[in-house]
């Protein structure tokens, strides 16, 4: 088989492939042999400098008795997958009639056919390959097109002159530019135009979108007067920015010219070296620079380079093809240049590959002179190998030690949780029996060994101080009864874990939260899992104000809804529990992530309680100490979950919300508070509550019908909301969502029902009441505080309180006047009223025993950053 002249190049991700036609050696093996389509693709070796063959492959086109032709090739979108494929447009010819078909090359080099028609007139006019595959030409001023989906020509509704781009434009499709004969108004006489106007004002560049079939004005593109003279175009970006079609393109001249247009404004003009360009194509160098490629009739290319101007950077000649692709894999574009060779060496012999910059391969280059001799390199090689082995050998007694270091903190934390676990289960924990390590602690200043274990941060003391012992309470300081309920739920991808403690236990205590902890032995993991506690109560007193929308005034002083931080205030006031409406029971929730557990398939998980409770004196003072119980365990495991066994279920029942009590706490957990303040100036806010009832959805809860849950389908579904009125023209509305993208869907909702003259505004924390109230124990508090401390100071500082001069030596208590009558009666006098002085001094001069001097600072600072919070949410 011999090859044939005509010969197509397309590069393709970062290959070139090479399309030849086979021809029989000798005449008499045409009706035997069939002719073939072969493909080579061609990789850049960056060792040797040169084009190898990576793969290759063929197609059978039948016998030679039909005369077969390649018309073109490009890269296309297939439609079926997405994927982007070459593409290669086939002729045959036989006698009358002639036969067109597509050809798709995939990855392991066989060719599928996609579709063929006949037609009585051959293809030459503006011949364009775009997505699907599809094929469009203009013939006799008329343009047609075909697509893998439809298989049928089909003409398209325009008269044109020429095809000078085709591709994809953003919001339109498939576009088609090219210029027509201008149509000019009934009024105007075309006899009445200038030669050079009508040269002019005689055609029109436009856009035609294939899909929809409509016509883009030629405006958006470029000026009307450059339609007569642009013979290609290049689209290079395209966008829509508030409904208006942005454009930058490239465009070559009649008038040997390369112009750029933003948004059809010309933005440069770069004289070209050489007549007639024909093609234009862009490349993104890595320096980031743009390049125009340009080809001409006459077989030279030249590159124009746009920085802060259009101008020539280096042109060729005698170039047969130019191609842009990565062709050496650095991860930015090159431009391929193949140059026309006489011999009949292979295709790909002599070539330029070049980004104007560091990147620089020609055919024609020596590059003997950059490779070392033989032994040199073998050298080299042997050095680098024994430096790379002395790095690898570091680099392993590294990675060992880290190891080492990392199983002990391993052992140590899995320890602790045995130990905290026996403790919060009143058993003796026993240390394990393992070798001594000797060590060098020098944080302790000692080489002592130790039992590998739990062992002494401090310095060794067999005896505690009484402070630390005074921090950990036992399991006998709590109530037999302290948890009414231990539950769990599933909210998405999160473990919702739930304790309920009664009103009295919940009362006596601060800084309460849950931590979960793996009952199971796993070596490799640490045991403590990474949750998130919150502190929530629900009343389960009746309000109609989530039911009817046209209750106004919602129960006064009455809030449904309380989510409490770690220091609520109300807990530290039992005897002002009446005020607050601190009915019911509390429950603590504990929120982490339920994916880490599920590869475990079954998970037993042990619920600690840790808080601080407080005691309350006689004398007004309180004490608090550290407790951390146990309440229970938990089973989890990939079954239930599977099975729905703690998914939550909201269902509606006769215009209620049927969730239980545990699954409104999970979904509270799980979600994000935000409250609005909405005030309206000149009407009531009545769509407020028919936008709940009506756009969003919602239906009260059985349990507490203050809450109202959303069921409409989408992102929103799930959204708890909380509506109270303060009165007909104010009110506060709660949200509760799983993120900010459902709470801005919300919003955006509620803003198309709200009255025009409404301000929405962000509170920083719920009901300004509820923070009132708060403000005013934080700042009862404090001055207790205040007034305790001065107390404790006076009642305690026998002990602790130093006085400076105490001589025991009295003054003679003289009458005034006799004392100043003489010389020696003044200078008692002023002895005396300078130990006075000194005394008054002295005394306020006063120092106390360091560790009560810091418990009662920190007091005074607890409470003043409590009531400063406060004060900051209330602004």
């Amino acid at each position: 088989m011999l090859l044939g002249e005509q010969d197509q190049f397309l590069s393709y991700n970062g290959e070139v492939l090479v399309f030849q036609l086979s021809k029989p050696k000798h005449a008499e093996e045409a009706d035997e042999k069939p002719m073939k389509l072969c493909v080579r693709r061609m990789v850049f070796n960056r060792d040797t400098k040169l084009f190898v063959q990576k793969s290759s492959g063929a197609f059978s086109m039948g016998t030679s008795h039909s005369k077969i032709e390649m018309i073109c090739c490009s890269c296309t979108t297939d439609s079926r997958t997405g994927i982007i494929l070459p593409c290669i447009l086939m002729k045959k010819k036989k006698r009358n009639s002639i036969k067109y078909f597509l050809l798709l090359l995939h990855s392991s080099n066989q060719f599928e056919p996609s579709f063929y028609f006949k037609l009585d007139y051959e293809l030459k006019e503006d011949i364009r390959l775009f997505s699907g595959p599809s094929l469009l030409w203009r013939h006799a001023n008329k343009l047609f097109y075909i697509s893998s989906n439809t298989c049928v020509v089909q003409s398209a509704p325009v008269h044109l002159s020429c095809v000078v781009w085709t591709g994809e434009i953003v919001g339109e499709g498939t576009v088609v530019l090219g210029k027509r004969a201008a149509c000019l108004p009934e009024t105007e006489d075309p006899d009445g135009f200038s030669v050079s106007d009508r040269a002019i004002w005689g055609s029109e560049f436009f856009g035609y979108a294939i899909q929809s079939q409509k016509f883009l004005s030629g405006a958006c593109f470029m000026p009307h007067a450059y339609s007569r003279v642009v013979s290609s175009v290049h689209v290079c970006r395209s966008e829509r920015l508030r409904k208006q079609l942005r454009i930058s393109l490239v465009a070559i001249t009649h008038k040997n010219q390369l112009v750029w247009f933003q948004n059809g404004a010309p933005k440069g003009v770069c004289e070209l070296p050489y007549e007639k360009p024909c093609s234009v194509t862009p490349a993104l160098t890595s320096s980031r620079d743009l390049l125009f490629a340009v080809s001409f009739a006459s077989g030279n290319s030249c590159v124009v380079q746009r920085r802060d101007s259009l101008q020539v950077a280096s042109k060729w000649q005698k170039v047969k093809c130019v191609l842009v692709d990565d062709f050496i894999g650095s991860g930015s574009e090159q431009l391929l240049l193949l140059f026309k060779d006489d011999s009949d060496t292979d295709v790909l012999s002599t070539f330029k590959i070049t980004d104007l910059g560091e990147v620089n391969y020609a055919s024609d280059i020596n590059y003997k002179h950059d490779v070392p001799a033989a032994e040199g390199l073998q050298e080299n090689g042997l050095l680098t190998v024994r430096a790379l082995e002395t790095r690898l050998q570091a680099g392993w007694t590294s990675v060992r030690e880290l190891q080492q270091h990392l199983g002990l903190q391993r052992r140590v934390i899995l320890e602790s949780c045995r130990a905290l676990i026996d403790l919060v289960e009143e058993r003796t924990h026993i240390l394990p029996n393992s070798k001594e390590v000797k060590c060098r602690r020098s944080l302790l200043n000692s080489a002592k060994p130790f039992v590998e274990g739990l062992v002494s941060l401090w310095d060794d003391v067999e005896n505690p101080p009484d402070s630390l012992s005074k921090e950990t309470s036992s399991a006998s300081e709590v109530p037999e009864h302290f948890t009414e309920e231990l539950w769990q739920r599933v909210v998405g991808d999160s473990l919702v874990v739930g304790v309920k403690l009664t009103e009295s236990f919940y009362l006596s205590l601060s800084d309460v939260s849950l931590s979960l902890v793996m009952d199971q032995d796993f070596s490799s993991i640490p045991p403590i899992i990474k949750c998130q506690s919150k502190i929530i109560k629900l009343n389960k007193a009746f309000s109609a104000l989530a039911v009817s929308s046209n209750q106004i005034e919602p129960p006064p002083k009455k809030m449904k809804l309380d989510l409490h931080s770690k220091n609520d205030l109300r807990k530290e006031f039992p005897k002002r529990s009446s005020r607050i409406q601190l009915d019911g029971a509390k429950t603590v929730t504990a929120v982490t992530s339920l994916s880490p557990l599920l590869a475990f398939h079954h998970v037993c998980c042990v619920v600690l309680l840790h808080a601080r409770k407080q005691n309350h004196q006689n004398d007004g003072l309180q004490q608090s100490k550290k407790i951390t119980v146990l309440c229970g365990k938990i089973l989890l495991s990939l079954e239930d979950i599977s099975n729905g066994r703690y998914s939550i279920k909201m269902l509606r029942d006769n215009s209620y919300c049927t969730g239980s009590m545990e699954d409104i706490l999970a979904v509270l957990s799980v979600s994000v508070r935000f409250s609005f303040q909405i005030v309206s100036c000149d009407c009531t806010l009545t769509p407020v509550s028919s936008w709940l009832l009506g756009e969003m959805e919602c239906t009260p809860f059985k349990e507490c019908q203050d809450n109202i849950f959303c069921h409409k389908a989408g992102n929103v579904r799930g959204t708890i909301f909380n509506w109270a009125l303060r009165n007909p023209f104010e009110g506060v509305l709660t949200i509760f969502c799983r993120n900010l993208t459902v709470l801005f869907q919300c919003l955006h909702s509620l803003t198309r029902v709200l009255p025009p003259s409404c301000s929405v505004k962000l509170l920083r924390s719920g009901s300004k009441q509820v923070l009132t109230e708060q403000l005013s124990l934080a700042l009862e508090k404090e001055m207790l505080t205040l007034k305790n401390s001065l107390f404790l100071k006076e009642t305690k500082a026998g002990n602790s309180l130093t006085w400076g001069n105490e001589s025991g030596k009295k003054i003679n208590n003289a009458p005034l006047a006799s004392l100043l009558d003489t010389e020696e009666g003044v200078q008692q006098f002023r002895k005396k009223l300078q130990k006075e002085r000194e005394e008054s001094v002295q005394s306020m001069n006063q120092t106390l025993n360091g560790a009560l001097y810091q418990t009662t600072a920190l007091k005074i600072a607890e409470a003043q950053i409590s009531s400063d919070m406060i004060v900051w949410r209330l602004a």
